[in-house]
């Protein structure tokens, strides 16, 4: 167990992440009420289709788990859902059965681009108190922090 923290930039650091934090689940407990009331989906389900969206060639099971952290069992049940819904179509790579891509099938991709649509609207809203520049300076900043932390710094 670590040492409580003295410093008073220990102390602000930590104050800044509970916002970060607070902020992030104020926001992303939005996202999932609008998603469901006019999507009848999820948040998981979008960020699958997100993913799948980004790649048009389609992704591995694996890589799709690793670009949204998450586990492998995770992402399977979502995608066998979005299987059965027809919004994705999932082939075996090479012949080989035990690897799938997985891809966006037209209606996915339509119905990914409505939802895409509705949570840019959504996000410019519930972020429209924050000042350009600040907006600007906060997502260099965090750009910054991203990158340390994904050099495994």
């Amino acid at each position: 167990m670590s040492a409580p923290i003295t410093s008073a930039d220990g102390k602000g650091r930590l104050r800044l992440w509970l916002r970060l934090l607070r902020a992030t689940r104020l926001i992303e407990a939005e996202l999932r009420e609008r998603l469901k009331a006019e999507f009848d989906t999820t948040l998981p389900r979008f960020d699958v289709m997100a993913a799948l969206y980004r790649a048009p060639d389609g992704m591995m099971m694996g890589e799709i788990s690793r670009f949204l952290l998450v586990s492998n069992g995770n992402v399977t049940g979502i995608v066998d859902r979005l299987v059965s819904d027809g919004l994705v179509a999932r082939a075996a790579r090479d012949g080989d059965r035990r690897a799938f891509i997985v891809r966006l099938t037209e209606a996915g991709a339509a119905q990914f681009k409505a939802m895409a649509a509705a949570h840019e609207r959504w996000i410019d809203a519930l972020l429209a108190d924050v000042d350009p520049d600040e907006d600007a300076h906060l997502a260099g900043t965090l750009r910054t922090f991203q990158s340390k932390w994904e050099g495994g710094h």
